[in-house]
C-alpha cells in the first residue's frame, strides 16, 4: 500500500476510535513533547519508586527501567574516564526523571531518581521532569538536561525551567545540591521544550569543560521564542544563555542538538519546520558568538511524520548530529542524520556531512538498507566513535512487520567506516523482539499502551572504541502480569544492547 495511504488510513482510524481526544494526543507545536506525561500526570498522582531498580537481562537485550508503567524518550551517554555507562529516561507514570548506570559495559543497570525543584506555590501545584539527555566532560563528571514543567490548581501549565543535574561518580547518584535550574518561562502558551546537551572533552580545547544545553523557547508553537544555547564555563553551576538562530525569524524549531568538534567548535542543529529545513549554526569562541543561521538540507516531512507504527503520537523531525573527533582521516568532519520523507511516502533516515566546519553539506543520502518493499524507519541517533571515527547509526524499523499495516518495529543498527561513503548492510538487528505500540496482537485499543506516549520522541546511541550501546523505548512486555504488573498498566520499557 503507498505511503500516503496508509498514513491517510491512520489518521482516520485515530479520529474514528479517539474522536475529539485525538487533537490532543496528536505531538505538534501546540503539544509540546512533554505534553503526554503532563496528560497522565493530571488525571493520575505520580507513582513511587524505590531508591533503585535493577535490570533484568533477557538475552543480548536488557530491560535498564524494569517498573510497572511507561517510559520513553531514551538516552546514552559514555564516561570514559571512569569506564562506565550513564543513561536517562522520561517517565511518564512518576514526576522526577529516572537515571540508569553501568559499571560492566552495559551487562546490568541500577536506576536511581533526579533531583526536582520545589512547586512554585499552591497545596495542588505540583512539576515533573521531562526530555533527558546526558553528557560527560573530561574529568569525567556526567550531567544530565531536563526541563521541569510546573502545574496544578486547575490553572494548567505555570511555566517551565530548564535543569542540568552533575554526577560525580558515574551516573550513581545526583545529588541536589549540584542541580542548576535556570531560564524560567511564566505560562501555559510559553514553554521551553526538548533540551539537548554537549560536553567539549577535548584536552587541547581552549574551552576544554564546557557544557552546552540546546532547546527550543516557543510561545504557543507561534512567531516568538526561537532556539537557545545555553553554556556553563564552571562545570554546569551557572549558564549564560544565547540565542542562535535568526533574531528576525519565525522561531518555529524543534529537537536543536548541540555538538562539539575537535578544537573546542560549538555546532547546533535543528529542525525549522517553518522553513521545511534542517537548520545549522556554529561558534568558534564557546559559545559567546554565532554565525548567521545556515542550512544542512530541505525536507519533505515538516514537524512531525504520521507513521502508523507511532500514528497516534507522530514521529518526529529532528536532525541527530556529532563531529569526528578521532585521530583517523575524517577528524573533524561533521555528521548529521534525520528522518524524512521518500516520494513514496515512507519515512526514512537520511544523513549529510560537512568538511568546512558546516559552511556546506553533502547531498542528502539514506543510511538504511533499501527494501523493494514499505518500510517505515524513525526516531534516529548517531554517534561518532572518538576512538575509531566509525559513524553508527541506530533507528526504528518496521521490515519484520507482520501485521500487515506496518504497526511492527525492530531497532536496527548501521555503519559507516569510511566518513559515511557506504554503510554496513544489511543493517544489524539489535532487539531479540518485536514490538507493537498500537495494539496487542490484535486488541484495539490496548491496555498495555500508553497512547499519549508511544515511543516518544527520540532514542540514543552512544560509542566508543569500536563499541556501540543504543539505547531505546519497548512494548515487548506490555501485558506482563508475571512481573508484578497490573495488566491495565503500561509496559514501554527502557532497553538497551551492546553491539561490536
Amino acid at each position: 500500500m503507498a505511503g500516503a495511504v496508509r498514513y491517510a488510513t491512520a489518521l482516520v482510524l485515530i479520529h474514528l476510535i479517539l474522536a475529539g481526544a485525538a487533537a490532543a494526543q496528536t505531538n505538534g507545536p501546540r503539544h509540546p513533547t512533554w505534553w503526554a506525561k503532563y496528560q497522565y500526570l493530571l488525571k493520575r498522582p505520580s507513582k513511587t519508586a524505590p531508591a533503585t531498580t535493577e535490570s533484568v537481562a533477557a538475552g543480548d537485550n536488557v530491560d535498564l527501567s524494569n517498573e510497572c508503567g511507561p517510559q520513553s524518550e531514551a538516552f546514552i551517554t559514555y564516561d570514559p574516564p571512569q569506564a562506565t555507562l550513564a543513561a536517562g529516561s522520561n517517565e511518564i507514570f512518576r514526576a522526577p526523571m529516572r537515571g540508569y548506570f553501568s559499571s560492566d559495559g552495559g551487562g546490568t543497570w541500577s536506576g536511581v531518581d533526579l533531583p526536582l525543584p520545589p512547586p512554585l506555590s499552591g497545596t495542588h501545584a505540583t512539576r515533573f521532569g521531562s526530555d533527558p539527555s546526558l553528557a560527560v566532560d573530561s574529568r569525567g563528571n556526567v550531567f544530565y538536561s531536563y526541563i521541569v514543567v510546573f502545574f496544578g490548581n486547575g490553572k494548567g501549565v505555570d511555566g517551565t525551567e530548564l535543569a542540568v543535574a552533575r554526577s560525580t561518580d558515574g551516573g550513581q547518584t545526583y545529588p541536589a545540591a549540584n542541580a542548576s535550574y535556570f531560564s524560567f518561562d511564566t505560562g501555559s502558551s510559553h514553554f521551553n521544550d526538548k533540551p539537548l546537551m554537549a560536553a567539549d572533552s577535548n584536552p587541547a580545547s581552549p574551552f576544554r569543560d564546557n557544557v552546552y544545553v540546546a532547546w527550543d523557547a516557543a510561545t504557543g508553537g507561534s512567531s516568538s521564542g526561537g532556539i537557545r544555547v545555553a553554556r556553563s564555563i564552571d562545570h554546569g553551576v551557572m549558564f549564560t544563555v544565547t540565542r542562535v538562530d535568526d533574531s528576525k525569524g519565525p522561531g518555529q524549531g524543534i529537537g536543536a542538538i548541540p555538538f562539539v568538534g575537535p578544537n573546542g567548535e560549538v555546532y547546533v542543529a535543528w529542525n525549522d519546520f517553518h522553513a521545511s529545513v534542517i537548520a545549522f549554526n556554529r561558534s568558534f569562541d564557546g559559545g559567546v558568538t554565532w554565525d548567521p543561521t545556515r542550512v544542512v538540507a530541505p525536507k519533505a516531512a515538516a514537524y512531525t511524520a504520521a507513521v502508523p507504527a507511532e500514528s497516534f503520537r507522530g514521529a518526529l523531525a529532528y536532525p541527530a548530529c556529532d563531529a569526528d573527533r578521532s585521530p583517523g582521516p575524517h577528524r573533524g568532519r561533521l555528521y548529521c542524520a534525520w528522518m524524512d520523507l521518500t516520494p513514496a511516502g515512507a519515512a526514512d533516515i537520511f544523513f549529510a556531512f560537512s568538511d568546512d566546519k558546516g559552511a556546506s553539506w553533502s547531498s542528502p543520502a539514506p543510511v538504511a538498507d533499501q527494501l523493494s518493499f514499505a518500510v517505515d524507519r524513525f526516531n534516529q541517533w548517531l554517534s561518532v566513535d572518538p576512538v575509531t571515527g566509525e559513524v553508527n547509526v541506530s533507528f526504528y524499523d518496521t521490515r519484520n512487520d507482520t501485521t500487515g499495516a506496518g504497526y511492527t518495529t525492530d531497532v536496527y543498527f548501521t555503519q559507516s567506516a569510511d566518513g559515511g561513503s557506504s554503510w554496513l548492510s544489511p543493517n544489524v538487528r539489535v532487539t531479540t523482539e518485536s514490538s507493537n505500540e498500537h495494539d496487542c496482537n490484535g486488541l484495539f485499543p490496548c491496555p498495555g499502551i500508553d497512547y499519549l506516549n508511544q515511543y516518544g520522541d527520540y532514542e540514543g546511541l552512544v560509542s566508543y572504541g569500536g563499541v556501540s550501546h543504543p539505547i531505546w523505548t519497548d512494548s515487548r512486555r506490555q501485558l506482563e502480569a508475571s512481573a508484578g504488573c497490573r495488566t491495565d498498566l503500561a509496559m514501554e520499557e527502557v532497553v538497551s544492547a551492546t553491539v561490536h
